[in-house]
């Protein structure tokens, strides 16, 4: 049988041709359709700089996806080469397509850290610099030069952050982080400060935040917050001196160890508010909301002392003859399982034995 040249042709052709659009059917199904896939590593890492090409070759290699060169040729056909450096969450199953997508979006792993209220600006330095996937560019400065790097106007800037729980993705910096503490306490304390009592001896919102962080190292008991800010603001008015310790631990700085003695108390710092009058020059920490709360709407009463009762709490006290007797109560003769504070989170400076007039 004879069969012309053209029909050989013409069949090559549709052989061909049905070929070519078996194997785009098949690519284009594998492209779109989701399967479940071994997930190793349940976070995918691309790095800054990395291309359309290097990212498919890395999800071959890890058995993400088995056709990169396809992969790649959609991205580029549907002009989705655009892919954002950064952490993404893999899932079982997902499709070529989805995966290229999400890569377009930023849909980031977010990771979590906590900056605890209490603790100084030295403190949240050291507490992001544990975070692994945090870029580290301040370093130990002093805080004048973290003013500086932060392009904040307080050189002093103990107190301006806000502490709380942040959300940040890979790639992100400490000072990143700190600006949105910076920004977060200037709108709280702003807030606070409109709406605060009337009749209080601060000059500025200022040192309301220098009040508040007072209070915040004096107690850990949430009720107690007002109690205290009423005794420190009673006694600002009588103009009678503070005498609360934490300012004394503050002011000692590096050389305070732990254990706050007698002499302490009676050597002049700027921040001992045992030899000096009013308000400390700055913030001795970075207080909470609450803190803040409290400094601007203390509660009212007679009281002008507190002492620690050994569980936490305080015994708060209206002449210096009940609260000499507290203290010989609660200090003197401390319970065996005594403890300052019910909840000090961190590294920092232990809360103080006693708050108020001894």
């Amino acid at each position: 049988m004879n069969v012309s040249p053209l029909k050989i042709l013409l069949a090559m052709a549709v052989w061909s041709l049905v070929m070519a659009l078996s194997i785009g059917f098949y690519l284009w199904h594998w492209l779109y359709t989701p399967r479940v896939v071994p997930i190793f590593e349940p976070v995918f890492v691309i790095e800054k700089g990395a291309t359309l090409h290097s990212v498919a070759k890395r999800l071959h290699e890890e058995e993400l996806i088995r056709w990169p060169d396809v992969w790649i040729a959609y991205g580029r056909i549907f002009h989705l080469e655009n892919i954002k450096a950064g952490e993404y969450r893999l899932e079982m199953v997902f499709s070529p397509v989805e995966l290229l997508q999400r890569f377009q979006k930023s849909e980031h792993v977010q990771h979590p850290v906590t900056l605890v209220e209490g603790l100084r600006l030295s403190d949240f330095v050291d507490v992001l610099h544990q975070q692994e996937n945090l870029v580290k560019t301040l370093g130990q400065k002093t805080y004048p030069a973290l003013a500086q790097a932060l392009n904040i106007p307080e050189m002093q800037p103990e107190g301006y952050f806000y502490p709380d729980t942040y959300q940040y993705i890979r790639g992100d910096s400490d000072k990143d982080i700190l600006l949105r503490a910076y920004r977060r306490m200037k709108s709280v304390l702003n807030d606070e400060w409109e709406q605060r009592a009337e009749g209080l001896p601060y000059n500025s919102p200022y040192e309301a935040l220098i009040m508040a962080s007072i209070i915040e190292k004096e107690t850990g008991v949430g009720y107690e917050r007002a109690e205290i800010a009423g005794v420190f603001v009673r006694r600002l008015q009588k103009k009678m001196r503070l005498q609360t310790d934490p300012t004394v631990i503050y002011g000692l700085g590096d050389a305070y160890d732990g254990n706050l003695r007698r002499v302490d108390l009676k050597t002049p710092t700027e921040y001992n508010t045992y030899t000096i009058s009013g308000l400390p020059p700055t913030p001795i920490a970075n207080p909470g909301r609450e803190a803040i709360h409290a400094a601007l709407h203390p509660a009212e009463g007679t009281a002008l002392y507190f002492v620690a009762k050994g569980d936490g709490s305080h015994y708060f006290s209206s002449t210096l003859q009940e609260h000499e007797a507290a203290v010989q109560r609660f200090q003197k003769q401390r319970r065996s399982d005594y403890r300052s504070s019910p909840a000090l989170p961190s590294t920092a400076d232990q809360a103080p034995d006693a708050g108020g007039e001894q």
